[in-house]
């Protein structure tokens, strides 16, 4: 058995499967710049298989020649797959005797994609989980081997939500690969129809303080802690690490406007009112949103945008 990961996520499956199975391979990304610095860094799927002693491959594409002819010296019965980053082909999916089993953070065919956890929090999702299915060459389209339920908590970020779905995965691999092997578990076709969890961008986080405040809740959830959700006040880049909604009537403001409130920092939305707990000014710590009415704002009445 073979294991190809690269993020966090993928961490927890990696140690369960090494230490119930032994793994012949780990297969990784190679080591990016990353930081203010951009020193050269691992991905956290190599750290920890180097910890446990497990040999290595960092290639660009699992799916080069070379790559292929490594994999079939191991004559591999299965390869396991947990947010690798890179899309496995023909070749490589038919090479394992009972193909490639991906453990994904999403109840497929929901959320299909690179980021299933954050947009199951933004789209207001009370409910997610993993689904383990072998690979084909779609997009999180082949057939489902198990699934395992969790609720979403209503203040739950996606970081928070990613280790207990990491944790909920590394369980449920196992389970798969017990029934799969034994021929107990027979792969089900997924509904051609799904929705999309597409990588997320920097303007993903943007907050609209036109929308209803639970949406604006959500979109900070959910894209904690990267991107990050974030709005300007007189032309500067402020990041919104924490909210909370609160029982306040729609008041007779712009959206985006800073309410005079020296308790905290609340702010008028598309429906009412959303208080902002954590906030960062760019070039500034993370602080409350109450010593940022104390300390940062100007007068009453600014104006996020």
């Amino acid at each position: 058995m073979a294991f190809a990961g690269t993020g966090t996520f993928a961490v927890p499956a990696l140690v369960r499967l090494a230490e119930t199975y032994g793994l012949e391979l780990v297969i990784t990304q190679p080591d990016r710049p990353a930081g203010r610095g951009l020193e050269l860094t691992p991905p956290p799927v190599k750290v920890k298989a180097l910890e446990l002693g497990l040999p290595v491959l960092q290639p660009k594409s699992i799916n080069k020649p070379d790559v292929l002819a490594r994999l079939r010296e191991l004559n591999l019965d299965l390869l396991v797959v947990a947010a690798f980053g890179q899309l496995l082909r023909t070749d490589v999916l038919r090479l394992p005797r009972l193909g490639c089993v991906n453990i994904h953070a999403s109840l497929l065919p929901l959320y299909r994609g690179a980021a299933p956890i954050n947009w199951a929090i933004i789209q207001g999702e009370r409910e997610t989980g993993i689904t383990t299915f072998v690979l084909d060459e779609g997009m999180d389209t082949g057939p489902i081997l198990l699934q395992a339920k969790t609720a979403i908590g209503p203040d739950e970020t996606a970081g928070e939500l990613e280790k207990r779905l990491a944790a909920l995965g590394a369980e449920l691999i196992v389970e798969t690969i017990e029934g799969y092997v034994a021929g107990k578990l027979v792969p089900q076709p997924q509904p051609v129809e799904g929705t999309l969890a597409p990588k997320l961008t920097k303007e993903d986080g943007r907050i609209r303080w036109e929308w209803p405040c639970p949406r604006i809740h959500n979109l900070v959830r959910g894209t904690n802690p990267w991107p990050g959700a974030h709005t300007t006040l007189r032309d500067v880049l402020v990041k919104v690490h924490k909210t909370n909604l609160v029982d306040r009537s729609r008041p007779q403001a712009l959206p985006g406007t800073i309410l005079p409130d020296k308790h905290g920092l609340f702010v008028a939305a598309g429906d009412g009112v959303l208080e902002v707990l954590l906030i960062q000014p760019t070039g500034c710590r993370v602080i409350t949103g109450r010593d940022f009415v104390n300390g940062y704002c100007r007068y009453p009445g600014e104006q996020f945008v």
